[in-house]
């Protein structure tokens, strides 16, 4: 994650909080601050019960990642 955020200096994130198949909203809050991105959107989570990740935990996390913003997106809309 450090090298990407290094690398290509990304302004937006999309990092996986579901906790089961992928990372759970504490390890995509340390992806986040070693990516360094000024914006994440959290994804796969909430769409079956094995994925027990939140985006208020998630969000609960980022709070020691001051410099990247949360945008939480709903199916359907989008982010300008």
């Amino acid at each position: 994650m450090k090298i990407i955020g290094e690398i290509y200096q990304p302004e937006l994130s999309l990092l996986p909080i579901g906790s089961h198949f992928t990372m759970d909203p504490r390890e995509a809050a340390y992806a986040a601050k070693l990516i360094g991105s000024k914006f994440v959107i959290p994804m796969h989570y909430g769409t079956f019960p094995v994925l027990t990740g939140t985006v208020e935990d998630f969000q609960k996390w980022m709070k020691d990642v001051p410099q990247t913003k949360v945008l939480t997106v709903k199916p359907g809309e989008t982010v300008q």
